[in-house]
């Protein structure tokens, strides 16, 4: 991709055949920003395949929303939603495309999903195409994340609405699944919404002992589970326990999820704080090392 060679991009991605795989390696497509006139040219050399049209949408999403900035709809400007409109009109029309050269892959339902809340489709619609997503692969961690994101009440659901979708994946998806971190993306959203602060309802409810019970209940379902397995990208598992043990002072809870890391830090979770999340996950680290039991 640094090289804009599409032929290699094209020739990793289409022997890849399970589609957790697929979805870990677009999500890599996704973090080159700005006009990609190397995947135009992809799409016009290879028209019948899926792939190009797949990284092409998947990327116009994620450039959509850099465009749109992260601000509320109130302090967005005019100008920044026309760039939002415009990518995301683009997104939809590659990620269709794909749709139609590949119906039975569940990679372009779960990148509309999110595309979707941009075009303010609704909760009903994102539904839809999590289904959609889901039919084709019932356990797909980022469609189930997307939704979530619908569900929160920042997007138009509700605390109570991403909770429950949550906790019910939780409990019926698969251990090394990923998707017991959904509960722990629930609370963290929560506790910001609510402010963080001591004093806050958000800190309240995150440190509330239903909270915590619910916290432990998704380790065991996931990171701490016997049939726990690594897979692509189980670092964001483990970083995600390790931050929410970490700000409950469930000291020893967090070193656990720190020795499984060791230095292997991942942006999501710890950009729920400003500036460079290595930095924050090293002194987090640090002070789960000097509290822990046995220290």
């Amino acid at each position: 991709m640094e090289r804009r060679d599409w032929r290699a991009v094209h020739n990793f991605l289409s022997v890849i055949q399970d589609p957790d795989h697929l979805q870990y390696y677009l999500n890599f497509c996704t973090k080159q920003n700005g006009v990609q006139a190397w995947i135009d040219d992809w799409i016009e050399a290879e028209p019948h395949s899926f792939l190009p049209f797949l990284v092409g949408g998947a990327h116009a999403v994620k450039w959509a929303w850099l465009g749109r900035g992260i601000a509320l709809a109130k302090d967005t400007l005019p100008a920044q939603f026309k760039i939002f409109e415009r990518r995301l009109r683009r997104a939809h029309a590659l990620l269709t495309e794909a749709i139609a050269r590949n119906p039975d892959d569940p990679t372009a339902w779960a990148a509309l999903i999110p595309c979707g809340m941009g075009m303010s489709l609704g909760l009903e619609e994102a539904t839809r195409r999590f289904q959609e997503a889901a039919a084709r692969h019932r356990w797909h961690l980022v469609a189930h994340q997307h939704l979530h994101n619908q569900f929160l009440r920042k997007w138009g659901g509700s605390h109570e609405l991403a909770l429950s979708f949550a906790e019910d994946a939780a409990a019926n998806a698969p251990a090394s699944s990923g998707l017991a971190t959904l509960v722990v993306t629930s609370h963290l959203e929560q506790w910001v919404d609510l402010g963080s602060g001591v004093g806050h309802a958000g800190h309240e409810h995150l440190n509330s002992p239903a909270t915590l019970a619910g916290l432990h209940a998704a380790a065991d379902r996931s990171v701490r589970h016997p049939h726990y397995r690594r897979r692509l990208g189980w670092q964001h598992d483990h970083n995600i326990f390790a931050l929410a043990f970490w700000v409950t002072d469930q000291w020893n809870a967090s070193g656990e999820m720190f020795d499984q890391l060791g230095d292997q830090v991942t942006e999501t979770p710890w950009n729920y704080y400003a500036g460079e999340p290595v930095k924050r996950f090293a002194w987090a680290r640090d002070e789960v090392s000097r509290n822990r039991t046995g220290s």
